[in-house]
C-alpha cells in the first residue's frame, strides 16, 4: 500500500485509449461535439494536474481554458508519437501555470483548494472524516513544501498515475531526470509526514 492510499488520497484512474486523430479531425472541421467529447474526457485530469501545481482553483481553470484554446487554434501541433492527447493538453496547461508562477514568484497555498468549512466534518460522529481531512491537509502541506520540479514529478506520476515516459514528455525532461526528481520528492514527503522516522 502506498503512502497515498494510507492517507486516503486516491489518484484518478488512467483514461482509456481513444482515437485522438479522429476526434481532432472532427474538431478541425468545426464539429462542436468533438470538442465536447475531448473536454469531457480530458479536462478533469488536466484540471487536477494544474491545481496540484498551482494550488489555486482560478489559476488551474485558467490553465485548462488556455490548453483547450490552444488546441482549438492549432490541433495540428499534436504529435501522437510524442505522447497522448491528454499529455499534450497537460503540457500546455503546465506552461500556463509555470508562466503564472514565474510572474508572481510565489506559490499560492494549496490549502485554499480544500474545503475547510465542511459542516459534515464538524458534526458529531464524524471523527473518521475529520481525521482523513487532517491527513489530506498534511499531505497537501507537504506537497506544497516541495520545489517546483519535485512537485511536478510527484503530481504527474503519483497523483495523475502517468507513465514515466509520458510524465517526462510533459515536463520536458528525460526519464532519468524524472526518476531522480520523483525519488527526492518521495523522500521529502516521507520526512515531512513523519514516515522517515519509522523503522
Amino acid at each position: 500500500m502506498t503512502w497515498l492510499h494510507r492517507l486516503g488520497f486516491m489518484a484518478p484512474a488512467p483514461a482509456a485509449m481513444h482515437d485522438d486523430h479522429a476526434l481532432l479531425a472532427r474538431l478541425s472541421s468545426g464539429d462542436a461535439e468533438a470538442l465536447a467529447q475531448l473536454y469531457r474526457r480530458e479536462s478533469g485530469a488536466v484540471y487536477r494536474y494544474a491545481l496540484a501545481l498551482a494550488g489555486d482553483e482560478a489559476a488551474a481553470l485558467d490553465a485548462v481554458q488556455e490548453a483547450f484554446t490552444q488546441l482549438l487554434r492549432g490541433a495540428q501541433g499534436f504529435d501522437a508519437s510524442r505522447g497522448s492527447l491528454g499529455a499534450y493538453l497537460a503540457g500546455m496547461a503546465r506552461h500556463q501555470v509555470l508562466s503564472q508562477w514565474r510572474d508572481t514568484r510565489r506559490h499560492v497555498p494549496l490549502d485554499d483548494a480544500l474545503d475547510h468549512d465542511d459542516p459534515a466534518a464538524a458534526s458529531p460522529g464524524s471523527d473518521a472524516r475529520l481525521q482523513q481531512a487532517q491527513r489530506q491537509q498534511g499531505l497537501w502541506a507537504a506537497i506544497r513544501s516541495l520545489n517546483w520540479p519535485q512537485r511536478e514529478a510527484l503530481t504527474l506520476v503519483d497523483l495523475q498515475e502517468r507513465s514515466y515516459a509520458e510524465a517526462a514528455a510533459i515536463a520536458g525532461i528525460s526519464v532519468d531526470v524524472l526518476r531522480t526528481r520523483l525519488h527526492r520528492a518521495r523522500q521529502r514527503l516521507a520526512e515531512a509526514l513523519g514516515e522517515g522516522e519509522r523503522p
